[in-house]
C-alpha cells in the first residue's frame, strides 16, 4: 500500500491509538475506533471480495445491510468489514467467492 487516503490529523480530528494489522499478509496501520472497511479503504484497498463469477465488491451501504464488504478476519470468513472494529495484530484477507 503506497498511499494513504486518511485525513491528516489536526486539532479538529482526533483518533484512537495507532494499531497494526495485516491485509493479505502485508502490514497496514489503522486506529482504534476505525472499522476494518475504513482501514482498508484509506490504505487503497477498495475491493474487499469477489463474487463467484469474479466480480469485485467493496463497501456499499456501510452499515451491515448489503454484505458486499465481506472479508476473512482472523480465519473467520464472511465477516462484514463495515461492522468490524480493527484490533492490533488482526489478520484480514480479501475474500474470493463463497467461503464456508
Amino acid at each position: 500500500m503506497e498511499k494513504s487516503f486518511r485525513i491528516t490529523k489536526n486539532k479538529e480530528v482526533s483518533r484512537g491509538s495507532e494499531v497494526s494489522l495485516f491485509l493479505n499478509d502485508q502490514p497496514i496501520q489503522a486506529y482504534e475506533g476505525e472499522s476494518v472497511a475504513s482501514a482498508l479503504m484509506v490504505n487503497g484497498q477498495v475491493a474487499m471480495r469477489t463474487t463467484i463469477e469474479g466480480d469485485s465488491r467493496g463497501l456499499f451501504c456501510g452499515m451491515g445491510v448489503c454484505f458486499d464488504c465481506l472479508v476473512i478476519v482472523d480465519d473467520v470468513p464472511n465477516t462484514r468489514a463495515c461492522m468490524t472494529w480493527v484490533k492490533d495484530g488482526m489478520k484480514v484477507y480479501t475474500q474470493s467467492g463463497l467461503s464456508k
